[in-house]
């Protein structure tokens, strides 16, 4: 047996003590991770809630510490998105916001939760809320 195969044999096993997986997360459809490239649209429920919705059929609820009376204003203002690093969104860091208004105007938004939610949830919600 080389050294090569016995680490590998190695970082297995404490994987495998450690509860790790070597299957992607994206296997699971229950996931909450998503590539910031599959968002398609959000709508804002208030000044501190927004809903995305991510593949056409997924929504994710992000709240925000403290948000912005400008994400319920209709039209002239963007929610911005900054990539940092990985372009996979799993935690409320991945996720880096602003909201602006085109014209200079950017008011950074600080992402506390970020969760997906269960067809039920989505049923549930008002229409004027989903994305």
């Amino acid at each position: 047996m080389s050294v090569r195969s016995t680490l590998i044999g190695g970082a297995l096993a404490l994987a495998t003590t450690l509860g790790l997986s070597a299957a992607p997360a994206a296997a699971d459809s229950r996931s909450p991770c998503f590539f910031i490239n599959q968002w398609q649209g959000w709508r804002a429920d208030g000044p501190n809630v927004i809903y995305l919705r991510v593949n056409l059929r997924d929504i994710y609820r992000v709240d925000l510490s403290a948000g912005s009376q400008e994400l319920t204003w209709p039209g002239s203002y963007h929610l911005v998105s900054k990539v940092v690093g990985s372009s996979s969104i799993c935690t409320p860091l991945d996720l880096q916001l602003a909201v602006a208004d085109g014209h200079g105007f950017y008011q950074p938004l600080i992402v506390s939760a970020i969760r997906k939610l269960t067809p039920e949830q989505v049923a549930a919600l008002p229409r004027k809320v989903l994305p």
